[in-house]
């Protein structure tokens, strides 16, 4: 079968724990492919911390190479806010199944998604465990074991959570864009 599991998000900034995630999707044998899109901008934030095409890079740098992972700039290309479903529908013109990837801190909020329900009919999710949060029958639970998040790194920036080959430029950018 042609799988594909979407892990979308604002990835601001990228870290250890989204590179976790995709690698226990790889190890999942229903997944053909990961594609990693970050948004331009996320449907319930009115601004990203570092722009859209500079995560759009990280990710592009921390991903290059990986078998069977794409980062694609789908959402930041459109240059506005962009649902899940609409990404998802365009996926379902190249794959016969979509996953849908969520960390288990989105399930408070998942049904203020845009088009939640008919979502839940296009794809199946699969939620990444995160602090704790328990994960409901209807979803698939992929266990990750990082505790870390972009908004805790974004207030104290610490480099041994991020991807080496990326390590100090985003440690940089989030240390200036702090003292300003």
């Amino acid at each position: 079968m042609n799988t594909v599991a979407l892990f979308g998000g604002s990835f601001d900034p990228p870290h250890i724990g989204h590179e976790a995630v995709v690698k226990a999707l790889l190890e999942l044998e229903y997944i053909d492919k990961v594609v990693v899109t970050p948004t331009f901008l996320n449907p319930f934030k009115t601004e990203s911390h570092a722009p859209s095409e500079l995560r759009l890079k990280w990710l592009r740098a921390i991903f290059s190479g990986k078998k069977n992972v794409v980062v694609d700039d789908y959402e930041v290309s459109l240059g506005k806010k962009v649902p899940t479903i609409q990404t998802v529908k365009r996926l379902l013109e190249a794959y016969e199944k979509v996953f849908v990837v969520i960390g288990a801190d989105n399930l408070a909020s998942l049904h203020k998604w845009r088009d939640y329900e008919k979502l839940k009919e296009k794809a199946t999710f699969i939620v990444a465990t995160r602090d704790d949060v328990a994960i409901p029958k209807e979803f698939i639970k992929l266990d990750v074991d990082e505790k870390i998040s972009s908004s805790s790194l974004r207030e104290r920036m610490d480099e041994t959570k991020l991807t080496p080959i990326v390590a100090d430029e985003i440690a940089r950018y989030y240390k200036e864009k702090n003292a300003k």
